[in-house]
């Protein structure tokens, strides 16, 4: 090997090496201490019993933020000088901000979902086209499980600019149903039925009471409102229950099967 080959490989290959290796090592260690820190971090919050919704948002705020500053130190090592990169990384902001301006859209409407609280984690609620329970509050986006076991991410700012249902927040729902009857059953007869069978319904509300009520009159015969009030854990059993009924009373009271009635009149 030549002399200048000798001082090429000495002068610039085995530095860059050594900084390549460092830069590797760096990476590494600062990974590993990153992740103690964000679960710290969590331990921390879980201790002082911080909301859930609140403590991932700040996990993952925590997590970006360090992750950056990992790769200035790297850069550093390499021997790039870090007020060169934060002039770059300003200039670069400023660039995937106009260009990615949704994406920051989502961001700034997740700062205001944590600090607005329209919905907490553990809610279940109807929001940017998703119904289901929230699992986490992201710096981009909602994860929400939705009935059917589904996960689905909605972007924050999908949820902030739309109407949001949120169904944990008050003490009880409404469970609505109609049951409708034929022209030859008593409406007072199964109004009465109905009522007791409400009675004896699992986690139905006693207050408020249910309801039973004529809704209106159709060429089927009378159909009756079926309101009965329940906590939102327990919406979907009282509701299978109440149509479970609805059909009990039906068959205990002989009712005949709602037929269409048409009158025809012949004009001479």
């Amino acid at each position: 090997m030549s002399l200048e080959m000798n001082q090429f490989i000495n002068t610039y290959i085995v530095p860059l090496g050594w900084k390549l290796i460092s830069a590797i090592v760096v990476w590494i260690i600062g990974g590993w201490v990153i992740s103690l820190l964000v679960k710290a971090l969590n331990k921390s919050l879980n201790r002082r019993h911080l909301d859930p919704t609140l403590a991932k948002y700040a996990e993952g705020a925590a997590n970006v933020a360090l992750r950056i500053l990992l790769v200035i130190v790297i850069f550093s090592v390499l021997g790039i000088e870090t007020t060169s990169f934060a002039a770059l990384l300003a200039a670069a902001g400023i660039a995937i901000g106009a260009a990615w301006a949704g994406l920051l859209a989502h961001f700034a409407a997740g700062v205001f979902l944590v600090f607005l609280r329209p919905f907490k984690v553990g809610d279940a609620i109807t929001a940017g086209g998703a119904t289901g329970t929230v699992v986490e509050i992201g710096l981009f986006s909602t994860a929400i499980d939705t009935g059917d076991n589904v996960r689905v991410y909605v972007g924050n700012n999908a949820i902030f600019s739309s109407n949001i249902q949120n169904y944990s927040t008050n003490a009880y729902r409404r469970v609505d149903l109609t049951a409708q009857i034929a022209h030859e059953v008593a409406p007072a007869d199964a109004i009465q039925r109905l009522q007791e069978k409400l009675k004896n319904i699992p986690n139905v509300l006693e207050s408020p009471k249910p309801q039973v009520e004529i809704l209106n009159f159709n060429e089927h015969g009378t159909l009756l409102t079926v309101r009965s009030f329940c906590t939102n854990s327990n919406y979907w059993q009282v509701y299978f229950d109440v149509n479970k009924a609805i059909v009990q009373v039906g068959a205990e009271g002989g009712y005949k099967t709602p037929e269409q009635h048409v009158a025809l009149r012949t004009i001479q």
